[in-house]
């Protein structure tokens, strides 16, 4: 008889307890009125969720680097994209358009919200997360018009 009764006890305690997911608006850390280009090579691919980032060694003109971590959408929804970890491996040219942090803080690393990605052979894809608040440019295909 304890045993049922703890087992209702936990069972009751699980089903009310609120499951707390991190999801954040893009408005909330990134800024539309602060777009970047990001060019160089990828140091690092975090496959995670529930966004996949992607670390770039920014090579400017006058010869000096930075790094940026970019944020980009779920690993599932890059794959569909055709953003697949054959395609993009560390040491990979790659540029980003898409816009900065808040904080614009880039001691030691900048960080940004991706919108595409382009290759040297000229494919670009899409690798923002739509429907969060990001600026509606024309860069997701499958967004729905305004």
């Amino acid at each position: 008889m304890p045993r049922t009764i703890g087992f209702f006890v936990v069972a009751g305690v699980l089903a009310t307890t609120n499951v707390v997911h991190s999801h954040h608006a893009f408005s909330a850390e990134f800024d539309a009125n602060l777009p970047i280009q990001v060019r160089g090579k990828v140091t690092r691919v975090q496959w995670i969720n529930p966004h996949s980032w992607i670390h770039v060694m920014d090579e400017k003109a006058d010869g000096t680097t930075q790094e940026w971590m970019l944020e980009a959408g779920t690993p599932n929804t890059l794959l569909r994209r055709g953003l697949t970890r054959t395609i993009l491996t560390v040491g990979t040219e790659v540029q980003v358009r898409g816009y900065q942090s808040k904080d614009k803080i880039c001691d030691p690393i900048c960080r940004g919200s991706g919108r595409d990605i382009t290759f040297p052979d000229g494919t670009s894809l899409f690798m923002g997360s739509s429907g969060t608040g990001a600026p509606r440019d024309g860069a997701d295909a499958t967004e729905p018009p305004r």
